[in-house]
Order: structure tokens, then C-alpha cells, then sequence
């Protein structure tokens, strides 16, 4: 890597970045990440992503999936994500300004105009699928719309070891680390907005436990690790879980670290390379707007901003 240190590697990048590595590792003024940030309107990958909206006021002509895609799993290219929900989820990655005009024009038009596949609900309503209801609690409370009657439809799907599970409808008992993590992040987002309410509060406390007595990555059971692609990390995460998305999850919520990530941690420092940066190892295929990075096997910036973030969190707080 031909800089002088990672942060330089990391800074020469998107505004979409650049704002982030500013705030969190820099820490730079106010007002200068503010300047940054104002910029993923107009450039970058924000705004390449803005002007990809539909007149449909949708991405790619549908909610989960593009219009016309019912065969993507016979044509065996992986999940398509370019459709409004992944494309919204990639926006609150890179941190878009919610409050600017367009940004906010972008939204109306998704909330009048985009419904569910699945019965043709409104958005922002949400669905029947906990893993897609997590996500749409981040991207409504981000973008300032109601989201209480969707937390309150969580709250009550919650399942009895403390997590949740989309295939719950067809009869699950047993809670899966991927819908769990979108379920705690929604959570999270919306307490942070509004203060939450003893319910909430408890329920997302209860899903955290999940994680943490599986290691964030083992069965309770036998302590095998539940699924090896867990251990590389990705991004964009889509709706799937890694190690690496559950410790920053834990970063976001801001609790001293528990003894129980311990181990996590240490797989998180053990993927880091030589020159300081973490790659991508597990790309989830299906066609993308366009990549934010270069491909598995090489150093990523969004995965080594989101390792530095967690070590500062886990590090600061042990020190």
C-alpha cells in the first residue's frame, strides 16, 4: 500500500468514507466532518445512488426485489441488490444527510409510492418478515418517520431464547444470528431516536444475550462454530450476519464491552493484515448499482474503518 498510513489510505476515498474516518478516528471539528459529509449529496457515491431512483419513486422498480426478477434464484447469480431496500440500507451506511432537500424529495417518494411484495404494503409498514422489518425500523427512524407501530409488531414476535427468526410464521422456536441482527439494529435505531420504552428497552437487551451467550459466532450447545463464512467479514452486509457486523453492533450500543466478545475480538485482530488494513472475504453475489470496494482478497476501506471503529471502542473502554 503506497501510503504513508492507513488513515491517508482511508481519507483518499469517497466523501461517503472520508466524513466517517473524520469523526471516528481523526476526530476531527465539527464543523470540518460536517463540510464532508454535506458533500455525499452532490458527489460520489451518494449522489450516483440518488440519481438512480426511479419516476416509480423506487429503485430498480421494486421494494426487496428489482421488478421482473422472480428467477434470480433459478439463474443462480445470488440476490439482486439493487432494488429500494438495499439500495436505502446502503445510503444509511454511507451516511447521506437525511435532513438535506433531496435526500428528503427521495424519501417522500418512497413512502407514497413503494410496497412490499409480499401484499403490497406501504414501505415503510413494513412487511411480515422480522429480518426485513429490523431493516425498515434503521431506515425509517434514520429518515424521521414514525416507526412505532413496527417496534411494536417486533416486540411482540420476539422468540423464547431471546432472538428472533423470519421462518418463526412457518413454525420456527429457534432464533437465527442474521434476522437477530437486523432486529437489534432497527431496535437500536429507534431507541436512540426516541428514548424507547421499558418493553423495547428489555426486548433488545434480551436479543443481545442471544449473541452473547453463543460468543457472538458458536451454538450454546455444543460450542461449534454455527457457520464458517461468519468468520469473513463483508460489506455491504445486506441482510446476512458476520462477526465483524456483531461487534459493531455492540460499538453502536455503546455499553462496555462484555467478557463474552472477548474472543470475537480476538478473530477480529487476527484478520487484520500487515499494513494495517482488513480485506473483503465474503462478497454476497447478485447484481449491485456499482462496487465500494475491489473485490474480495483485497484491502477493504469500509471493513477497516468498521475494525478501527470497534478496536477504539474496545480498547478505549478496557484502558
Amino acid at each position: 500500500m503506497q501510503y504513508t498510513t492507513v488513515l491517508d489510505w482511508l481519507l483518499d476515498s469517497d466523501p461517503a468514507i472520508r466524513w466517517q474516518v473524520l469523526r471516528d478516528l481523526v476526530r476531527a471539528p465539527r464543523e470540518v466532518v460536517a463540510a464532508e459529509r454535506e458533500r455525499t449529496v452532490r458527489e460520489g457515491w451518494g449522489a450516483r445512488l440518488l440519481e438512480l431512483q426511479g419516476e416509480d419513486g423506487q429503485w430498480a422498480g421494486g421494494a426487496c426485489f428489482p421488478a421482473n426478477s422472480l428467477n434470480w434464484r433459478q439463474e443462480n447469480q445470488g440476490q439482486p441488490w439493487i432494488s429500494t431496500l438495499p439500495t436505502l440500507q446502503l445510503l444509511v451506511d454511507f451516511g447521506i444527510d437525511p435532513h438535506s432537500d433531496q435526500v428528503r424529495d427521495a424519501i417522500r417518494r418512497v413512502s407514497e409510492n413503494c410496497r412490499w411484495e409480499h401484499a403490497g404494503e406501504l414501505f415503510f409498514s413494513g412487511e411480515v418478515e422480522p429480518c426485513i422489518n429490523g431493516r425498515t425500523v434503521t431506515l425509517g427512524v434514520y429518515f424521521g418517520r414514525n416507526m412505532d407501530a413496527l417496534v411494536g409488531r417486533l416486540l411482540g414476535e420476539q422468540l423464547e431464547d431471546g432472538g428472533w427468526n423470519c421462518e418463526a410464521e412457518h413454525g420456527s422456536l429457534r432464533s437465527s444470528f442474521s434476522t437477530t441482527i437486523n432486529v437489534l439494529e432497527g431496535l437500536l435505531a429507534h431507541e436512540r431516536a426516541t428514548g424507547g420504552s421499558r418493553e423495547s428497552i428489555a426486548s433488545r437487551r434480551r436479543g443481545e444475550e442471544y449473541l452473547l451467550e453463543r460468543r457472538l459466532f458458536r451454538r450454546k450447545s455444543t460450542g461449534e462454530v454455527v457457520h464458517p463464512s461468519w468468520l469473513r467479514f463483508s460489506f455491504p452486509t445486506r441482510w446476512h450476519y458476520d462477526v465483524l457486523r456483531g461487534l459493531d453492533y455492540f460499538r453502536s450500543a455503546g455499553a462496555p464491552p462484555d467478557s463474552r466478545i472477548d474472543e470475537a475480538m480476538d478473530l477480529l485482530r487476527s484478520r487484520r493484515q500487515s499494513d494495517g488494513t482488513w480485506l473483503l472475504e465474503n462478497t454476497h453475489p447478485g447484481k449491485i448499482h456499482f462496487p465500494t470496494d475491489d473485490g474480495d482478497g483485497r484491502p477493504s476501506r469500509w471493513n477497516t474503518l468498521r475494525a478501527l471503529r470497534v478496536l477504539d471502542w474496545y480498547e478505549g473502554e478496557a484502558a
